[in-house]
């Protein structure tokens, strides 16, 4: 009897706990919607402030400038040095190409000197002065050396011609080549020594 007495309770004490639990729940037995995020700030200041977030930005783009800068200027010393390096393949032997003209001049002058009637008797030291001639024209065009020599009858044209004399010529005009005292020659794009010419002043 008393056990049953204990059982009834024990069963009484459960009721009342559910009756309890029940009690937090709205008439239609929906479930209370609790908002966890009361307490908190979920507005669009997060924590960090608006002032912080500008500076950041600012130093963001000052560093983005200067990286920016520092890559255009290793381009442009990049290219710079590509454009030191060519000239000093091309021109580096100008100076050495320009003191080499005068042999050319000598090999030329002995091989119009000779008489035509001597070039039968000396025709073994003629044709080795013209195979010297023809080795240093060779070497000349490796290096990019180039003849510059103009034809009796060319224009002058100061760029690449210095005109030695001028004189009146029946039948030319006034600028025209009339005598080629010196061949020029040029180094790539750069001249190394002008064409040596007379030139015509007959009047128009």
């Amino acid at each position: 009897m008393a056990d049953a007495k204990k059982k009834l309770d024990e069963l009484s004490d459960v009721e009342a706990a559910i009756e309890e639990i029940m009690g937090d729940r709205d008439p239609g037995g929906e479930d209370i919607d609790i908002d966890l995020t009361d307490d908190f700030d979920t507005g669009p200041d997060t924590g960090v402030h608006q002032d912080e977030i500008a500076a950041l930005t600012a130093e963001r783009d000052e560093l983005r400038d200067k990286f920016m800068r520092a890559l255009a200027d290793a381009e442009n010393s990049r290219k710079r040095s590509e454009r030191d390096r060519r000239e000093a393949e091309n021109y580096g032997g100008s100076k050495l190409a320009r003191d080499m003209l005068p042999v050319y001049d000598n090999l030329n002058r002995a091989l119009e000197s000779v008489p035509e009637d001597m070039r039968d008797q000396a025709g073994g030291l003629i044709e080795g002065v013209q195979l010297t001639m023809r080795e240093l024209l060779n070497i000349f065009e490796k290096h990019g050396i180039i003849k510059v020599a103009p034809d009796l009858g060319d224009r002058f044209d100061p760029q690449i011609h210095e005109a030695m004399f001028e004189a009146p010529v029946p039948g030319t005009k006034a600028g025209d080549i009339i005598q080629v005292m010196a061949e020029g020659f040029m180094l790539h794009e750069r001249l190394l020594r002008p064409a040596q010419v007379g030139v015509s002043s007959t009047p128009g």
